[in-house]
């Protein structure tokens, strides 16, 4: 598969030419990424006249992405609300005299941060940083574990990273998962459905029928799923 991004009718667009038969145009959350993936044989000119046709259509999808819900930045202060698997929590921010930091979901509604005094805000959205790739990394690991012997599938490795644009990725080439950290935001079954998204691609490295089979087969409610993620409020645009 050969990759490249163009400036098309002032959008970025990433285009991928694959061994596949039609062209596809596509526009995808959370924030609007344009991507084509086309034929081999098809030119570069032709990927243009494509994505120029359907430029309406592609600019009232971004639109619709921009709309979404947002949480406004955040500054970890007590009060604000924070998601974590889903549920909005209350922030309550403590300052203790240990040099540590600690943070934790404290009953159904509260996500408790202990943290040194004079704390910055850079450090403080650090620290909740690094506790979300933990919380997810510990939920993750089993699901992954689970998938990958369902389809019987052996990524070389995965991890967790901060994607601007896609919940997942997959290298089928060298057999590497990555899941977006906001996921720890998300309902968990988002992280089952993410986590099987990717490693199908380890089965087909296209989103084609042999694809779509092994999702229709192993989470039938993978569309509903896929959906309510998009429609979750979004972090905030520094986050």
């Amino acid at each position: 598969m050969n990759t490249e991004h163009h400036t098309i009718g002032g959008i970025d667009v990433e285009v991928h030419w694959k061994s596949i038969k039609n062209l596809h145009v596509g526009v995808y959350p959370p924030d609007g990424r344009v991507r084509v993936a086309a034929p081999a044989a098809v030119s570069l000119d032709a990927v243009r006249r494509a994505v120029l046709m359907r430029m309406a259509w592609v600019r009232r999808q971004q639109a619709r992405f921009l709309a979404q819900e947002r949480q406004s930045p955040r500054l970890y202060q007590s009060g604000e609300t924070h998601y974590v698997w889903g549920r909005p929590l209350r922030l309550e921010v403590v300052e203790w005299k240990r040099r540590a930091h600690k943070i934790a979901v404290l009953g159904n509604d509260r996500l408790s941060m202990s943290i040194p005094p004079n704390s910055s805000r850079d450090q403080r959205a650090k620290w909740m940083a690094a506790w979300r790739r933990t919380v997810l990394r510990m939920v993750s690991a089993p699901k992954v574990q689970k998938w990958s012997e369902l389809l019987g599938v052996t990524p070389s490795t995965w991890g967790i990273r901060d994607m601007r644009t896609k919940w997942g990725s997959c290298n089928a080439a060298k057999s590497i998962i990555w899941l977006n950290t906001e996921l720890s935001a998300k309902p968990a079954n988002a992280t089952d459905y993410v986590i099987l998204h990717e490693l199908a691609h380890l089965i087909s490295d296209r989103h084609d029928d042999q694809f779509v089979a092994v999702l229709d087969q192993h989470m039938p409610q993978w569309r509903t799923i896929r959906r309510d993620l998009n429609l979750f409020p979004l972090a905030a645009w520094d986050a």
